[in-house]
């Protein structure tokens, strides 16, 4: 085979992989539901991008999060179309205000190099080669913590939060003081996801950074897209009817530290003391005024005593 021959193979073998599966119905069904929610878009990400934001590594993980469900596109860089792996990528950090290369394998040459998954920090992008043939990076997703995150998977798929994996390569692309925010005296969240989150909530609503940040540790393990057996939501774990009734989004890492500090100290209030606020967010206020006291369930006993020790070593 000469050379052309092998490229013209090689074309042919890339585009019979990612060739969309959606039939037009699903499409045309999509770009009805995209439209009606707001994602009208353009043919080009960049339009997106006209009003460049603050990006941090809650804002990135936030911003992704909006385009899960999203259906898997070969080229699409459009939210109301369908988007592709470095399509996707791209118009997250271009609406944060950062302008990254089109493609996965020139997005891998972007900002810095991080040297592990243990190293890495929400709102990294990690790259991958999937090509058994041919070297090279091919694959890009936005990791969200946990050994976790959001990607653009491939033809038949959407945007969605799935395991990292093994990736080949990873890239901090986020301002560095963006990636790695100032802390208070008051505590040491150092190295813990959502620490500027836990941080800004905590100091709004007068409770410590380090026991909301344990909560959100024992609930998910810091995973925003957790779904307990029993309903419970999200990286602080509401309960649909709780989160309703607090007008938080469980599933967004801002809404639900919010809304869960919020909650948290209004529980320590009423019942005038940490380990009894932690009982009701465990086992509900109704069971600690029931039993006046932490009620005598393994599960609450437990979790309070949990906490209070996971608080004391972020201290």
């Amino acid at each position: 085979m000469d050379g052309l021959s092998a490229v013209q193979a090689r074309i042919g073998e890339i585009q019979a992989r990612f060739t969309p599966t959606a039939t037009a119905a699903t499409s045309a069904s999509w770009a009805s539901a995209a439209s009606a929610a707001g994602l009208t878009g353009t043919s080009s990400a960049s339009s997106w991008a006209s009003t460049p934001g603050t990006a941090s590594e809650s804002a990135v993980v936030g911003e992704a999060q909006k385009y899960i469900g999203v259906p898997y596109l070969w080229g699409g860089t459009d939210p109301s179309k369908g988007l592709d792996c470095s399509g996707f990528t791209k118009l997250v950090f271009g609406n944060l205000g950062i302008e990254l290369p089109r493609t996965s394998s020139q997005q891998a040459t972007a900002g810095k190099p991080v040297a592990s998954l243990a190293q890495a920090r929400p709102g990294d992008l990690v790259f991958f080669d999937h090509s058994s043939s041919r070297a090279g990076i091919d694959h890009v997703g936005i990791y969200i913590g946990n050994g976790q995150m959001i990607a653009a998977p491939q033809p038949g798929e959407s945007v969605k939060v799935q395991a990292v994996g093994n990736p080949a390569v990873i890239r901090r692309v986020l301002p560095e003081a963006a990636a790695t925010p100032a802390l208070p005296a008051t505590g040491s969240l150092a190295g813990v996801p959502y620490a500027d989150l836990f941080t800004r909530a905590a100091n709004k609503h007068g409770i410590d950074p380090s026991l909301l940040a344990a909560v959100a540790k024992q609930e998910s393990g810091f995973d925003t897209a957790a779904v307990s057996p029993a309903g419970a939501q999200g990286l602080m774990q509401f309960m649909p009817a709780t989160a309703k009734g607090l007008g938080v989004d469980p599933m967004d890492p801002a809404s639900a530290i919010d809304g869960a500090a919020k909650y948290l100290s209004t529980l320590t209030r009423q019942f005038g003391s940490t380990e009894l606020g932690l009982a009701a967010y465990n086992a509900g206020p109704g069971n600690v005024s029931r039993y006046g006291g932490i009620p005598p369930f393994p599960e609450t006993q437990n979790y309070v005593r949990s906490v209070m020790s996971k608080a004391e070593a972020y201290r």
